[in-house]
């Protein structure tokens, strides 16, 4: 299948390691020029550009944070300035381990730390497609795509504000899909299953990983190319009318 993005212009954030990674991958194998955004681990993004076509033109590393409003509008106008344009936008990047600390309950949290949950993991998302927008608009066709989590449907101990953050995402796409929609451009969420990255390898305990799995029908976790794939397609041309929909990815989960 010709999913059509061959010379596209794609953002991928948070693009160093695991599930970022394994999307600005596929996009590049499909003829994309990708923008990878990082923040703490540089020399990761800069070695990704550089098997993915740096020196051809193919790819850059962008340094990105979640946090900074002004972050999101740089990264795009670095975008803008190397290729001229956006098509699409994968929001991936996300404030990890964003949990209520273990014995405290819910309402012993001070404001200002649900608070941040909320700036990097919604507010950034947000601040992502509002810069991403205009380039597409402008060319009258773009495809953005919104990483959330099996945690909107699964629920999780002490994720409460994580799990309303991404839970957001939903509704943001389903409202920003009547606004986009007439200028070409469609956006879409994508709910990755627990995902078997470098880091829930190395830190996730023996008998949590055996309990997920035998949670799972398929009887595996999701592996990163998974959600990667779902990413691409409705990325891709070969989306040509789904908007405003979540996609799970969680081997029937």
């Amino acid at each position: 299948m010709d999913l059509g993005l061959g010379g596209r212009v794609v953002l991928v954030t948070g693009a160093s390691r695991g599930i970022g990674r394994a999307t600005a991958e596929a996009f590049s194998r499909e003829g994309a020029r990708v923008a990878l955004t990082y923040h703490r681990h540089k020399e990761a993004a800069l070695a990704l550009a550089d098997r993915l076509g740096a020196a051809d033109g193919r790819a850059i590393a962008v340094p990105y944070a979640l946090d900074d409003p002004a972050s999101a509008r740089a990264a795009v106008a670095e975008v803008e300035q190397t290729w001229g344009t956006l098509d699409v936008a994968v929001a991936n990047a996300a404030e990890l381990g964003a949990r209520r600390p273990r014995g405290q309950h819910f309402e012993d949290v001070e404001p200002a730390a649900w608070q941040r949950v909320l700036d990097t993991n919604l507010a950034g998302a947000l601040r992502t497609v509002q810069a991403a927008v205009p380039l597409m608009r402008r060319s009258g066709w773009g495809r953005i795509v919104l990483l959330s989590s099996h945690i909107v449907h699964d629920g999780a101990p002490g994720q409460e504000f994580y799990g309303a953050a991404k839970a957001a995402l939903h509704g943001f796409a389903r409202s920003l899909a009547w606004d986009l929609g007439p200028d070409g451009i469609l956006v879409n969420v994508v709910c990755p299953g627990l995902t078997l990255t470098e880091g829930v390898a190395g830190d996730l305990p023996a008998a949590v990983r055996d309990g997920e799995t035998a949670r799972t029908p398929t009887g595996r976790l999701t592996a990163p190319d998974e959600i990667a794939a779902a990413a691409l397609f409705l990325g891709s041309a070969a989306n040509g009318h789904i908007s405003g929909e979540a996609l799970t990815v969680a081997g029937g989960r």
